[in-house]
């Protein structure tokens, strides 16, 4: 079926108090196993492309975006594209031509002021290509192997107040929130502050974000897409079903060379994995 737009999922899932859930892949195995695990839920699904992932594919984005494009036509579901953690102006350029309906814009690593003037500046160029735009304010941690920031420190949660105001003053059309979570994460420890999450619900006017998806247990995710989450990002949870999957193949079969035996086994590991989170977020439930 035709591309889906990441915003008409999101709006959707934020009018039912569901939320979709966005993977980011790296390989094409990513986003066949992105895909294999959503048909088998049933589910509308966000294909995520990092500006951390264009570089890794050598700074090309159209590689990667249109392995993607070809997945999501050929998919029994929605599939919407969405380019993830932006810093880069021209990457945010490359974006309407390359068949993604959404970016995230992240300037959360400035202060406060000149992330909503960046900000604002991305989205009234992205708007006028029909692009919606999610924008970060907090910081969620553990981003290029950075440490996760310590619960008390200066940005490591979004303020209500500053929340309203950014999103008056910048017209972003979902706003990523900083409420204990962490990229990167390898242990599901993550304790989300719901009371903070329920305050930025009722405050902010847009559908929120939750990134840092992976560390986060399972009851945890339940009581953030009830308290208002509209979208999930989930990118290290894949990596490590892939990586575990192709470890115990390796170990089983050391004499092992073609790639496709392993492969094939991580690609079918990270599609289970996409099924049961989907199904842990109330999956089909944002189905067109």
């Amino acid at each position: 079926m035709p591309l889906a737009a990441t915003g008409e999922l999101m709006t959707r899932a934020a009018e039912a108090r569901c939320a979709v859930a966005a993977f980011n892949v790296i390989t094409l195995e990513h986003v066949e196993a992105v895909v294999t695990g959503a048909e088998a839920a049933g589910s509308p699904v966000v294909l995520q492309v990092s500006e951390n992932a264009v570089r890794f594919r050598y700074g090309r984005l159209l590689p990667l975006a249109r392995a993607a494009t070809a997945a999501a036509e050929r998919a029994d579901v929605p599939v919407a594209l969405h380019l993830d953690h932006v810093q880069s102006d021209d990457l945010l350029r490359q974006a309407p031509g390359a068949g993604f309906s959404s970016v995230m814009y992240d300037a959360s690593r400035l202060p406060y002021v000149q992330n909503r003037t960046a900000t604002a500046a991305a989205v009234d160029w992205a708007h006028t290509q029909g692009l919606w735009i999610e924008a970060e304010l907090g910081e969620v941690g553990g981003k290029d192997g950075r440490p996760p920031l310590d619960a008390h420190a200066p940005g490591a949660r979004t303020d209500p107040e500053e929340a309203r105001a950014f999103v008056a003053g910048t017209g972003v059309d979902a706003l990523a929130v900083a409420i204990g979570s962490a990229h990167a994460m390898t242990t599901r420890t993550a304790a989300l502050d719901h009371a903070l999450l329920a305050r930025l619900a009722a405050g902010v006017p847009v559908p929120l974000v939750l990134h840092g998806s992976s560390g986060v247990p399972d009851d945890g995710l339940v009581a953030a897409v009830t308290g208002g989450i509209a979208k999930v990002n989930v990118g290290t949870a894949l990596n490590m079903a892939m990586t575990a999957s192709i470890r115990r193949f390796l170990a089983d079969h050391p004499e092992a060379v073609d790639s496709r035996k392993y492969l094939s086994v991580g690609r079918e590991a990270m599609a289970r994995e996409v099924t049961r989170i989907i199904g842990v977020l109330g999956g089909g439930t944002t189905r067109a």
